[in-house]
């Protein structure tokens, strides 16, 4: 089958129409299970409805391990174009989201190893930093010192964070950035949720090191 929906880059998509708006328009309510079903009964409105639902975090999950934002985009639509042309395997044995999440990372890890260079994470700002354990002693207070540091932090947990190996990165990504469970980030990553557990435990803890002097400096510019 070839791809018939259209890719909207994300600064676009608030503005345009639902793709599904000219279809019959009992679809956009429909659940992810139910539109799987009419894509392979062959209604390809259908899919538009399930990438307009998930264009939004598959594209934000990519660009969270490309740097350029075109590279993500591209990668994020060759994501979709692949989901498309394997529906008719997929057996329902995950959720579609998960599936398709799987097919994103994927694609992601592809495109990466085929450029020769490790993907780094997209920028992280004060507010993503405090989703992590050590950055969250650091917004204790609106000094002018801890202003003055958080480009700087940010700047070293960004590094950290593409400095991990890629199962830790992609497990701490979709655990602090997307929000999934355990048990979900288990399902995507395809190994049990203690594996998921540790790797998250092991990202955490690298990235508390290399921060831990930054801290330090924190605390003692706030003691003085």
């Amino acid at each position: 089958m070839d791809a018939v929906f259209s890719w909207q880059p994300l600064e676009f998509v608030g503005r345009m129409p639902p793709l599904w708006e000219s279809g019959p328009k009992s679809v956009a309510g429909d659940t992810d299970r139910e539109l799987v079903r009419r894509v392979k009964a062959g209604d390809r409105t259908a899919f538009d409805v399930l990438f307009a639902r998930y264009q939004h975090k598959i594209c934000t999950l990519i660009a969270r391990h490309l740097s350029d934002p075109a590279e993500a985009e591209d990668v994020a639509q060759e994501a979709f174009v692949k989901a498309f042309r394997a529906l008719p395997r997929f057996r329902g044995e995950s959720s579609f989201y998960t599936w398709l999440y799987r097919i994103a990372i994927n694609a992601a890890r592809n495109h990466a190893l085929a450029q020769s260079r490790r993907p780094p994470s997209a920028d992280i700002d004060a507010e993503d930093a405090q989703h992590l354990d050590g950055a969250q002693r650091l917004a204790t207070a609106e000094t002018p010192e801890a202003v003055a540091m958080r480009d700087e932090l940010a700047a070293e947990i960004d590094g950290a964070i593409a400095a991990l190996p890629d199962d830790l990165r992609i497990a701490l990504t979709l655990r602090e950035f997307e929000g999934l469970s355990y048990e979900r980030i288990a399902a995507i990553m395809e190994c049990p949720v203690g594996t998921v557990r540790s790797r998250i435990f092991r990202a955490r803890a690298a990235i508390d090191q290399r921060i831990a002097p930054l801290l330090g400096g924190a605390r003692s510019a706030g003691d003085g």
